[in-house]
């Protein structure tokens, strides 16, 4: 007799989304495209065809110059007030809640026609902490994140840790026993679980996180790499008087973080940037900045510097961040210790993050036997860099890197619902 499908399981990530459910007692992954069991976590608003486009349809408007609105790492805006303000988009005042709902429920869509049924139960991951430890905000950001589900058609919603949920597809699929961490860095948290596998499953020992993930590394790079060229650390004459004043930071840290990107393209910071063309004294790095706010150009750079981070940290000697978007031939190279430099404080911060795991659960670092990568910012070599020197003796697996939070919370939506 067939197993009943009970549950949906999904991964809604700040770069990417999975879903899963059970099918022959074995996780299945929705397929969004051919081969392809992860949707970016990306929407477009199509000023033309006036659509909502997700994932690689939305990567791809935006690279291939349509006129829209993008936006990226929508997760991070959880439990703000960002949240529940209307804008006007298209043809409708709309809320953040009201966009992620949209996006959930093309997922739900999609997973109902592959699996033949109806998921009215899902079984969401969340990141440990989505802001920090005893931040007001976690309660309010599960809450966001629960009415962008109910609005997207599911009817009933749970919620379990992404480390825990991947702990539960790593004993699966690898039917041992021992102790292990799962080290699960995503695009805007990273979440730690202690566990210990055996004859009768997973158990969780100790979960910890802290909001850090790919997003920061990008962001970083941006800021240290990316915006001297645009005139960040520059001077400006004074508009009365003699004398100078420094740029001011505020545009620049904004401009490399993806979440605030959508809402620089101003009249306000347009102005702005025209004003400081004027008194720059290196105007030709100023008017790059004027013209990404002009051209609406943000979002390009972010991806180059993503890309230029991924070249570098596979050792590509050559590897650069590519800026002819903004300027014929501009491109910042970028070498693996200018990675490493600016990335250091993020592999501190990590390395204390799995070091407090540990005690938690009562452990020495000498008892983790296994050492599970997750997300795809763990694929970074400052993360397993680091955890190899917490846990030498440990294995180091990164075999479900994309999609075991996703095959975790299949496997636990079903029994939850069983």
């Amino acid at each position: 007799m067939a197993q009943s499908i009970l549950g949906l399981g999904v991964d809604f990530g700040t770069s990417n989304t999975a879903a899963g459910y059970i099918r022959d007692g074995q996780p299945r992954l929705i397929s969004f495209s051919p081969g392809q069991t992860t949707l970016p976590t990306t929407f477009f608003f199509d000023y033309d065809s006036r659509k909502m486009l997700i994932g690689e349809p939305a990567n791809r408007a935006l690279l291939d110059g349509v006129e829209g609105r993008f936006m990226r790492a929508l997760k991070r805006v959880l439990g703000t007030s960002l949240m529940h303000e209307r804008r006007q988009i298209l043809n409708e005042r709309l809320t953040f809640v009201d966009i992620i709902a949209r996006f959930l429920a093309q997922v739900k869509a999609r997973a109902e026609a592959e699996a033949g049924v109806t998921f009215d139960r899902v079984l969401s991951g969340r990141p440990v902490v989505f802001h920090g430890t005893d931040d007001p905000r976690e309660a309010a950001a599960e809450a966001d994140l629960t009415a962008c589900y109910h609005a997207a058609g599911f009817s009933e919603v749970a919620f379990m840790a992404e480390p825990q949920a991947a702990a539960i597809a790593s004993g699966a699929h690898a039917g041992g026993k021992g102790m292990g961490l799962i080290v699960d860095v995503g695009g805007g948290t990273s979440d730690f679980s202690v566990f210990e596998a055996g004859p009768e499953g997973v158990r969780i020992l100790a979960n910890h996180g802290v909001r850090i993930g790919g997003t920061d590394f990008d962001r970083a790079l941006s800021i240290d790499e990316v915006m001297p060229h645009l005139g960040k650390g520059s001077s400006l004459r004074k508009a009365l008087g003699e004398g100078s004043t420094p740029t001011p930071n505020a545009i620049y840290n904004d401009l490399a973080t993806w979440e605030k990107i959508a809402f620089l393209y101003t009249p306000q910071n347009r102005r702005l940037a025209a004003e400081m063309v004027r008194l720059a004294h290196e105007p030709e790095k100023l008017a790059r900045l004027a013209k990404v706010l002009e051209d609406e150009l943000g979002h390009d750079l972010s991806f180059a510097v993503e890309r230029g981070k991924i070249a570098a940290n596979s050792g590509d000697v050559d590897a650069a961040i590519m800026l002819g978007q903004l300027e014929p031939g501009l491109a910042v190279p970028l070498s693996a210790a200018a990675l490493t430099e600016s990335l250091a404080r993020y592999a501190e911060a990590l390395s204390i993050g799995a070091q407090e795991t540990v005690a938690q659960a009562g452990l020495s670092a000498d008892r983790i036997e296994k050492v599970v990568y997750v997300g795809g910012s763990s694929l970074m070599a400052m993360v397993s860099q680091s955890m190899k020197q917490l846990f030498p003796s440990a294995e180091h697996s990164f075999s479900e890197v994309f999609t075991a939070v996703a095959d975790g919370l299949a496997i636990a939506a079903q029994e939850r619902w069983a």
